[in-house]
Formats: C-alpha cells, sequence, structure tokens
C-alpha cells in the first residue's frame, strides 16, 4: 500500500494537468483551439497551458511538503512539474490526433487510448527524474485506466465534462 502512495503521489502533478482543461469551459476569454482540423475544438491553448501550470504548482507544493517518501527529489520541481504537465497533455494532445486521424469524433470513447494517453506521456518525459521498474509502471497505467473512468464519471455527473467514458 506504501508503494502505491508513493505511486501516486509522483503522478499527482500530471493528474491534475489532465483534470484541469474542462474547468476552462466556464472562463469566457479567449480560449482557441490549438487546431480545430487536427485536433478537434476542445483541445484549446488555454487548456493545455492550464494543465501545464496546474502541474508545475503541483510540484511545487510536493517540494514544500518534502514527503521522505517520495520517489524523486523535488529540488528541481520546476522541470519535474513542468514535465509531468507537457508530458500529459502532450499525450493527450498526440492521442487526439490519431483520434481525428482515424475519423472518431471529439467526445466518442477511444478505450484504452483515452484513459491512458496522458499516462504514458507524463511517465515518458518524468523519466530522467523517476526511474520506475515495470511493475511500477504497471501499476500506475492499472490505477490510472480504473481512476480516470471513476473521475470522468463523477465530472460527467457534475456537468463539468459532456460526455461520462
Amino acid at each position: 500500500m506504501y508503494k502505491l502512495a508513493q505511486l501516486l503521489y509522483l503522478m499527482a502533478p500530471a493528474y491534475l494537468a489532465n483534470m484541469a482543461p474542462p474547468f476552462l469551459k466556464y472562463w469566457k476569454g479567449w480560449n482557441r483551439p490549438i487546431s480545430k482540423r487536427w485536433l478537434g475544438e476542445h483541445k484549446t491553448v488555454g487548456g493545455f497551458a492550464l494543465g501545464v501550470t496546474v502541474a508545475i504548482g503541483a510540484a511545487y507544493v510536493q517540494s514544500a511538503i518534502d514527503w521522505e517518501g517520495s520517489l524523486v527529489s523535488y529540488d528541481n520541481w520546476p522541470l519535474i512539474g513542468l514535465a509531468l504537465g507537457f508530458g500529459a497533455l502532450g499525450g493527450d494532445t498526440l492521442k487526439s490526433f490519431f483520434k481525428r486521424a482515424r475519423g472518431i469524433p471529439p467526445g466518442e470513447s477511444w478505450v484504452p487510448a483515452d484513459q491512458l494517453d496522458f499516462v504514458l506521456g507524463a511517465l515518458i518525459f518524468a523519466w530522467p527524474w523517476a526511474r520506475l521498474d515495470w511493475s511500477d509502471v504497471l501499476i500506475i497505467v492499472a490505477v490510472s485506466f480504473v481512476g480516470d473512468i471513476a473521475v470522468n464519471q463523477a465530472a460527467y455527473r457534475f456537468k463539468i465534462r459532456d460526455t461520462g467514458w
């Protein structure tokens, strides 16, 4: 159970980065799509920037907490937050590109890519700081898959997201 807590703590900035962009639908300011043609209208510049910013902020909070059980040193918290945030949002954006290329419309489910895109992106970008073994990666992937479904269902019920998958 302790190892699970360590892995979730490591991934917290990526999880928060992935959850942040839908909240911008409440912001009436400028938030243009990154590319309507290649990604759809819901992948926005503001959402991407917010997600990365939230991840950096979460890494800062983790550096202030300075938990002994942490799997990484948060001495480089800005880079760790940037890596986890950019990796999470980059993975999600890349998956959206492939969804559009396959003709899958925005909002339609594409399991398991929809649940794991941000996780794999975050893990790839965080690799220099978090040397995980394969069992750690498998635990993160399994927990993230189930957790993503649960969080998306809750967000749908609270009308934060338009789809419940």
